[in-house]
């Protein structure tokens, strides 16, 4: 294959034979599109949704802008899993996606403009962002628009795009760089499902090679606010009971509940370290608990020339501790907070690492490790 050709072939559509609809568990699937490829370019793929169906999102995005070649499966996945994110989140937000993980997330404290929302989610990973997939829960207005142009973005998809801000994202004239840059438009993301109990009847469905498939109820959170993180204790069978020694303040509750919604689609074993509403870094994709952390924490201290950066970042892991290790690694690197699930023997040693140091630790009692 020449050089051109391998060029060609990520701007180019992988036609596939996908019919226009089909029946599964008795609903039947409309196709919205063919996609520009699957997972890989040599990949074909196609888009559906339910027919007639009611609280759309994904399934009734809009394309207002596209490249010449159209929306990969890839952009599909990370719109759905900034969404999966943004939807818990009730401030103007923004999520910068890359290969279905977070290069960054932040959210509005005070009166900040939404631009600057965007920076802070880029800015948190600015290496990783390029490129990245950006996603809102809010309108774009034009100065938000002005400095998405700043860098190369792959798409920008919101509820809504302002008249000026939509001018900005499409000047080209200006901004030859992104001339390629996909725009949609979603609808609200508030009819989405997010908690145990609300209703919906969406199915996670994962199919292997041989044409089986798993079906799976999608991940609805018990965390609904603050009052909903159990301050950490347990009981050792040989050491007694041992609790939390300080608990959260506000700042750092705050900041634990939106570390733990980001967390809900970053791809297991996952951290997030955040503060002040913004992501520090995020560790991801490690088959070990301590390697998600150390990861995190690496990323940190190259972005931010010291650990001492992190002084007073919390830190949320999707699953527990089973060693003090990512404990100990996270609190020497400035983390003052933890979120995890609880449940593990050895929460007695994470609870006591905490102790021992003036940190502290909630248990969301529950996990949300996310193998996509």
């Amino acid at each position: 294959m020449a050089q051109d050709d391998l060029k060609k072939m990520y701007r180019t559509r992988t036609e596939g034979a996908f019919p226009d609809g089909f029946e599964l568990l008795g609903k039947h699937y409309e196709k919205v599109e063919d996609l520009r490829y699957g997972t890989n370019p040599h990949q074909p793929a196609a888009f559906y949704r339910p027919a007639n169906g009611q609280g759309l999102v994904l399934g009734a995005y809009e394309v207002l802008k596209t490249g010449k070649s159209g929306l990969s499966q890839t952009n599909i996945e990370d719109m759905h899993h900034a969404v999966g994110m943004l939807k818990y989140l009730e401030r103007p937000a923004c999520a910068v996606m890359k290969h279905c993980n977070p290069s960054g997330v932040a959210m509005r404290t005070g009166d900040m403009p939404l631009a600057e929302v965007f920076r802070r989610a880029r800015d948190a990973d600015a290496q990783a962002a390029f490129g990245g997939v950006v996603v809102f829960n809010t309108e774009v207005d034009a100065l938000t628009a002005e400095a998405i142009m700043e860098s190369i973005i792959e798409g920008v998809a919101a509820p809504a795009f302002s008249a000026d801000g939509l001018e900005t994202l499409k000047d080209f004239a200006r901004f030859k760089r992104n001339k390629e840059m996909r725009i949609i438009r979603l609808p609200a993301l508030n009819a989405l499902p997010k908690y145990v109990g609300d209703a919906g009847d969406a199915v996670e469905v994962k199919v292997f090679d041989d044409g089986s498939i798993v079906l799976a109820q999608p991940y609805l959170s018990r965390i609904r606010s603050t009052a909903d993180l159990a301050p950490a204790y347990n009981e050792h069978k040989s050491k007694g009971r041992i609790d939390i020694a300080r608990e959260p303040n506000e700042q750092e509750l705050e900041d634990l509940l939106f570390a733990w919604y980001v967390n809900i689609h970053v791809r297991s074993n996952g951290c997030v370290i955040a503060r002040n509403g913004q992501t520090l870094a995020v560790g991801t994709g490690e088959q070990d608990r301590v390697g998600a952390v150390e990861q995190a924490i690496a990323k940190a201290k190259r972005k931010y020339k010291g650990a001492e950066s992190l002084e007073g970042a919390v830190l949320s892991s999707d699953g527990f501790f089973p060693f003090r290790d990512a404990v100990d690694a996270a609190v020497q690197a400035g983390v003052t907070a933890f979120v995890q699930p609880g449940g593990s023997v050895n929460d007695y040693e994470a609870i006591e690492a905490c102790n021992e140091t003036g940190a502290t630790m909630v248990f969301s009692m529950e996990r949300c490790f996310s193998h996509h």
